[in-house]
């Protein structure tokens, strides 16, 4: 590919995640926003004029359209992701795919397996891992500075209410949403993985206690594992924390000392404690994204947009692959089902 050529991206789905990714690669020198594609009618957005690029209610309008196109970003409702991909993989466009990749397992291997055919990248979005605490925890293990991992300790327990689950949202309902573990909580999962591997020996506990007329599934959970690198962990969580977050945090008991990660998104050290080891200064972490009444996760979505052109460009590798998101969603699947196990 030429270098001096801006890599051209179409957004699908045009919610506060579409329209973040929309800003960001706006503002991405090598990047160029050329279609934007929603279901909803164009007059439903604010601002959207300011983009000033064509709109589509399909993928089938955009590709008729004969729009050149790169890379298309989907960022539609979670159980949409699959037939999205396949869509554009099947248009021969690279994809960018917010979590989670799919709500099923299968479903992430079939897309795997169509990109393969058709000599396309895809990209999960795990934009957490782009914070410095993350880097930061991604060190200390690779450079072994903890030595053995003996227990990892995750804690989310954040508010989601009548105020994001509205009555003509997509959020809460099963089919959709797919469940906390999907929506919420699988960057923390993601980042768990990307530390220390996969997970066995599962044991889910899930309640409900204030969403039984919200949504279709849990709003909170225990789960304990084993990790297969060794030691083992605890996974809890919740969405029925009163009007704000509370937290988002992973402490780490080691061989050569602990650390705790924690504030609203896992972005802030609260706790470095290792033998021989004096900590960096960290530079700052970016605010979470706003959504209305809510922040999600750390606001990292500029460097997603910046992996995929230095990918399609040749000067990188890919952050956060299509294999990786097919694990994130394979660990939620066995979290689920040992609840079901466990009945």
């Amino acid at each position: 590919m030429n270098n001096d050529r801006k890599i051209k991206f179409a957004v699908l789905g045009f919610g506060h995640i579409g329209r973040r990714h929309a800003e960001m690669i706006s503002n991405n020198d090598e990047s160029e926003l050329v279609a934007i594609v929603d279901i909803k009618s164009k007059s439903d957005f604010e601002n959207i004029n300011s983009f000033n690029v064509p709109y589509f209610n399909s993928l089938k309008e955009l590709f008729e359209s004969a729009i050149d196109i790169d890379v298309i970003n989907i960022a539609s409702p979670n159980g949409f992701h699959y037939e999205h991909s396949l869509q554009a993989l099947e248009a021969r466009k690279h994809i960018v795919v917010e979590k989670p990749m799919t709500l099923r397992k299968q479903d992430a291997e079939n897309i795997i397996f169509k990109a393969l055919n058709v000599n396309k990248n895809v990209f999960a979005v795990m934009q957490n891992r782009y914070s410095p605490p993350s880097q930061w925890l991604k060190s200390l293990i690779e450079e072994k500075i903890l030595g053995k991992i003996n227990f990892v300790q995750l804690s989310c327990y954040w508010n989601r209410d009548e105020r994001y689950y509205l009555k003509d949202g997509w959020h809460g309902k099963k089919d959709l949403d797919g469940g906390t573990l999907f929506t919420q909580f699988s960057h923390f999962i993601d980042i768990m993985y990307w530390l220390f591997g996969d997970i066995t020996s599962i044991n889910s506990r899930f309640k409900d206690f204030n969403h039984q007329n919200l949504t279709d599934f849990e709003d909170t959970g225990s789960v304990t594992f084993d990790f297969l690198n060794g030691g083992s962990g605890s996974f809890n969580f919740t969405t029925s924390v009163w009007n704000k977050n509370l937290e988002s945090s992973m402490t780490i008991i080691a061989e050569n000392g602990s650390v705790k990660v924690g504030g609203q998104y896992m972005d802030i050290v609260e706790s470095c404690h290792i033998k021989d080891y004096q900590m960096p200064n960290l530079p700052p972490t970016n605010p979470g994204n706003d959504y209305g009444f809510y922040k999600g996760s750390a606001a990292n979505h500029h460097y997603v947009i910046k992996n995929v052109v230095d990918v399609l460009k040749g000067r990188a590798t890919i952050t956060t692959n299509a294999l990786e998101g097919l694990k994130v969603v394979e660990i939620i699947e066995r979290i689920y089902n040992a609840v079901d196990a466990n009945k």
